[in-house]
């Protein structure tokens, strides 16, 4: 254990806004009692980096994830409507984070759906996701037409579907499903499907299983029989709304982890909003976060520490039965947190 102190990893810390802090400070006691060897540069961005420097995503945080290449952060406040562009967004295009990766697997036992274990892949650049967008006028009316440019690129849908398949074959996963729209978008879409067929009968026939499925069909097989589903690999807001509801067949978003991947960086998350109608009680659930710093650590190649942490979540949840109030119980952020240093 005192190699592992010794060998310090750098990474970035952002932790964000509304319950970001919380869950965080959550997260970094547990990663302390587990001696995860990572070496802290605490940044900030969101609405604390408004404050902080003017900038939702301001210039140490960036210079600080091209020096580190890895970061671990909160949610991020972002405006509806007006206000600054997502922060989120710009750290996905900055570093060309293409892959957005939601594991959702069932952790505490005896809700609506037990035994889930799926992967939602999300190709996270592309889409309607670029933000081309603008208003034309009519008469008096300045918002009289509201229109927006999606772009998929072969390049893009390749790289992502690439991964997808990569990661499945990697996870002894046995099917890979192809989301899409292409029976409507059938240029937008259609070359998603398009590249991600041709790529499987080249590269990964007999390796694993190839599936295709309409957006819409796919939903709702989702919640009629999740199981049948291994790797689920789409397009940008396809992406976004169905990684949504696969965490809702595992508790929630707070039982939902993300990886923001890509050559430049790797941006682990908790994909939750910030919730400022709790923030600052202690009411927070900070297990996504925990989660996300288990895949964080297994991007490192530390896979025993991240099993470790994973067995103690399960263990804290199922055993003890120590839960936050989302998930039932009456422990606060910081009690579970406590909880969970005592299985690591």
């Amino acid at each position: 254990m005192s190699q592992q102190r010794c060998a310090l990893i750098p990474a970035t810390l952002i932790p964000g806004d509304g319950v970001g802090p919380e869950i965080v400070d959550a997260t970094l006691f547990v990663l302390e009692a587990l001696r995860a060897p990572f070496e802290w540069d605490h940044q900030t961005a969101g609405l604390a980096g408004v404050r902080d420097h003017g900038d939702p995503l301001p210039p140490p945080a960036l210079e600080s994830i091209r020096r580190t290449q890895l970061a671990l952060k909160g949610p991020l406040e972002t405006p509806s409507g007006g206000g600054f562009r997502s922060s989120n967004v710009r750290l996905r295009e900055e570093f060309e984070l293409f892959a957005n990766v939601r594991p959702a697997r069932t952790i505490v036992l005896g809700g609506r759906y037990d035994d889930v274990d799926l992967v939602v892949v999300r190709e996270n650049l592309e889409g309607l996701y670029i933000g081309h967008e603008h208003y034309v006028a009519i008469d008096d009316d300045p918002h009289a037409v509201a229109m927006a440019t999606g772009i998929n690129t072969r390049h893009g849908c390749r790289r992502v579907l690439e991964y997808a398949f990569d990661y499945a074959v990697a996870n002894g996963r046995k099917k890979v499903t192809i989301v899409h729209k292409a029976n409507i978008l059938k240029a937008l879409t259609g070359l998603f499907l398009e590249t991600g067929s041709e790529l499987h009968e080249r590269k990964y026939k007999g390796q694993v299983e190839l599936e295709t499925l309409i957006v819409d069909a796919c939903a709702m097989k989702l919640v009629l029989n999740p199981w049948q589903f291994d790797v689920v690999v789409t397009t940008n807001l396809f992406g976004d709304v169905l990684s949504d509801l696969v965490a809702g067949l595992v508790g929630g978003l707070g039982m939902a982890p993300g990886a923001n991947l890509g050559k430049k960086a790797a941006i682990f998350e908790a994909v939750h909003g910030t919730a400022p109608d709790i923030a600052g009680q202690g009411r927070a659930n900070p297990v996504a976060l925990m989660l996300a710093a288990a895949m964080m650590l297994e991007h490192v190649g530390l896979p025993d520490l991240a099993l470790r942490l994973r067995l103690a979540i399960n263990d804290t949840l199922n055993v003890d039965k120590v839960r936050t109030r989302d998930l039932g119980g009456r422990a606060s952020t910081a009690e579970f947190a406590r909880a969970v240093s005592l299985r690591v």
